[in-house]
């Protein structure tokens, strides 16, 4: 049986005692509200489902979350709050639940406010969550667990179809340029946007990097956990990773990938789907001058952060240039704000991002090529104030 200890111990404020995580917070040298916390649903009955790479802040916006629902109620054991990475099987994650559950009808509590964090280190972990929201006992409750991207590659979520009530998928990524810059000034000014943006490309959106509570050697070893984890070869997921960088930022083929892997076509394929779930690769599909998405061509590749890229290019034994940053970052960007992405080449030229309208071609030095006048040629100088923009 989970004992109570446990989880008395992982919610002090069940004793009117402060969390370490509301301390850490407030020691930080960079921190920063997440947004992301509002887009929560906290109307009964709420399934809430929070993806995002680790280190992301997805525990620290979590207790956050907490410490504000604590000032508007009034029984503090109406917020429950467990760290799932030390269970071992999905059924523990129902004996923790019902286990609270006594608690709450103890204390007389009607609705709470339920937090399962990294619920997917936890084998069959959707097993325990569709057992629990099916048997109707938390129907006046707000539950929201989290986990490593791990979860929408799985595809679990699709389990939960007609269950999630009021609830949100909510998806958190590292800092945008914008939200890094605000860090440092709460204006945009050219020159400070080149000086913060320089910044950017080393630390990407990691505020625990930034915050240097966290190392790029350790974001390999998160990947290759998450690899493992889906019962993957980390050496193949390695070689095919390091075949996108060996010809980024072209466009490139499953057989060429396969090839400069050592792999095939099929094992390229299910290792792109992989780290596209795990929120690491971006594939940017071809688009015609008609409009028409034509799957079938090449397709570009972009590393979604510049810390990750970092990492993966340390884990493969690569090279990064500048220019490959500039227009991975670039595309990472408009892929945020229009929530699709798309290339377009001719013998002539190329355009490295079509989305929402725009068309653009990111040169991290200065363009001397002409392109059609509906395309916006970014310059290296000008990509901060375009990424603040957006």
């Amino acid at each position: 049986m989970m004992s109570e200890s446990m989880m008395e111990e992982q919610n002090p404020w069940w004793f009117h005692e402060t969390d370490p995580d509301w301390e850490e917070f407030e020691e930080l040298e960079y921190r920063v509200m997440p947004k992301w916390t509002s887009k929560i649903s906290l109307v009964p009955f709420s399934l809430n489902i929070v993806i995002g790479p680790r280190r992301v802040g997805k525990t620290m916006g979590m207790k956050l979350l907490i410490r504000e629902l604590l000032r508007r109620e009034e029984n503090p054991y109406a917020l429950f709050y467990f760290d799932c990475g030390v269970l071992e099987n999905y059924r523990e994650i129902v004996e923790v639940v019902n286990e609270y559950i006594k608690i709450k009808e103890r204390k007389g509590i009607k609705t709470s406010y339920i937090f399962l964090d990294e619920v997917t280190l936890v084998p069959d972990w959707w097993r325990a969550v569709k057992y629990l929201v099916d048997r109707r006992k938390l129907k006046l409750d707000v539950i929201t667990i989290t986990g490593s991207v791990t979860i929408a590659a799985e595809r679990h979520i699709g389990a939960f179809g007609g269950r999630q009530g009021n609830g949100k998928t909510v998806e958190v990524m590292p800092l945008s340029f914008r939200g890094y810059y605000n860090l440092f000034h709460e204006d945009f000014f050219p020159s400070k946007g080149q000086e913060v943006f320089e910044r950017y490309l080393e630390t990407g959106g990691y505020l625990a990097y930034l915050n240097r509570k966290l190392r790029t050697n350790e974001v390999v070893s998160v990947i290759k956990a998450d690899v493992r984890a889906l019962g993957k070869s980390t050496s193949a997921a390695r070689d095919v990773i390091g075949a996108i960088l060996d010809v980024a930022p072209d466009p490139v083929s499953l057989r060429k990938l396969a090839e400069r892997a050592g792999v095939s076509a099929p094992t390229v394929r299910e290792y792109l789907e992989l780290f596209e779930g795990l929120h690491i690769l971006l594939p940017i599909p071809f688009i015609d001058a008609g409009g028409r998405i034509l799957p079938r061509k090449d397709r570009k590749f972009a590393i979604r952060d510049p810390l990750l890229a970092r990492a993966v290019a340390q884990w493969t034994g690569r090279e990064l240039s500048r220019a490959v940053l500039y227009e991975w970052v670039v595309q990472e960007h408009l892929y945020r704000r229009f929530g699709e992405i798309f290339y377009f080449r001719t013998d002539w030229y190329e355009i490295d991002a079509i989305a929402g309208g725009m068309k653009v071609e990111v040169k991290s030095g200065l363009s001397r090529r002409g392109y059609p006048r509906d395309v916006l040629v970014l310059e290296g100088r000008n990509v901060p104030e375009f990424l603040y923009g957006l």
